[in-house]
């Protein structure tokens, strides 16, 4: 387990001419930076005596919390919307999981996660909901700070439910409050960026995005009450920027999936005043997905 994960300069055919560096939390075991906010709110869970829990992802987190689940001794049930990444449903049944497949999204397999959990007596770990996920992320934050060798003017963070970015800002505020937390969601789930700019949850029906790791439909208030007081602005970017992206870092030699692409993909909106950091999330695509953004990004839309 690669702790902490590498903080590397971004090739110069990511970087947009920028000082940019990469934060790889791809180079995980599982893949993904999911693993942080898994193990501590899992083991919160077995404190209080809970023996198992229920939760749903679209993938990263399903793992995350099965792999968790293994280390600190609970059963984990994962619900995972029917659509969701063969590559990512691997790994949850790689760690033992016991895996349900409900819901055309997330929020419909949220739906059922929880109602499993109430007919089973067990904690229902809603994703981005769970305080102890934010303290997690925050080492993210902690690590850039010691690895930079000075303070960022920037950190672009990918954002799903809100949680990964609220982690990361709470720490920046209390360390470097001269570093600007950008966030970076995608023009078809745009609900967390709308939500941060109206300041408080808003309804959005909108959710398109074959980035899964963004893939959210329903804001979670806690994550938007956290974003509100540690996010400095939000960035949307459409399907085709996000699979250049990672058309660009497979040129690269970096294999990343669609949520990490879209921070890399924000990088030339980034300020030109310093340091940037951009936060690499994981790698777990599939395959077919993958070498379609190789060969015809522009296939994904305008």
């Amino acid at each position: 387990m690669p702790v902490p994960t590498p903080l590397q300069r971004a090739p110069d055919s990511l970087s947009s001419g920028r000082n940019v560096f990469l934060k790889r939390e791809d180079e995980h075991e599982l893949g993904a930076f999911k693993w942080r906010g898994a193990l501590p709110a899992l083991e919160k869970y077995r404190l209080s005596g809970a023996t198992g829990v229920v939760t749903a992802s679209t993938g990263n987190h399903g793992a995350a919390t099965a792999w968790a689940a293994r280390r600190v001794g609970l059963a984990a049930a994962v619900f995972a919307p029917e659509n969701a990444s063969g590559a990512k449903l691997e790994l949850i049944g790689k760690h033992g999981a016991e895996l349900h497949r409900s819901g055309r999204d997330l929020d419909e397999a949220k739906l059922e996660a929880a109602a499993l959990a109430a007919r089973r007596g067990l904690p229902f770990f809603e994703d981005g909901a769970e305080p102890a996920q934010y303290a997690g992320y925050g080492e993210i934050a902690a690590e850039v700070l010691e690895q930079a060798g000075g303070k960022p003017a920037a950190i672009l963070v990918p954002v799903g439910n809100g949680a990964l970015i609220g982690g990361i800002g709470e720490v920046i505020r209390r360390r470097s409050p001269g570093t600007r937390v950008l966030g970076v969601a995608a023009t078809e789930a745009p609900v967390m960026a709308l939500s941060f700019e109206a300041g408080r949850p808003v309804a959005c029906g909108r959710m398109a995005t074959f980035a899964d790791g963004l893939a959210v439909r329903i804001a979670i208030p806690y994550a938007v009450d956290v974003m509100r007081r540690v996010v400095d602005g939000m960035f949307l970017v459409s399907e085709r920027e996000i699979a250049e992206a990672i058309a660009a870092c497979a040129s690269a030699g970096l294999r990343v999936e669609g949520a990490a692409a879209a921070a890399i993909a924000a990088i030339p909106r980034a300020p030109d005043d310093g340091p940037v950091v951009a936060i690499v999330t994981g790698r777990n695509i599939d395959e077919e997905i993958y070498r379609r953004a190789l060969s015809s990004p522009e296939t994904f839309g305008p």
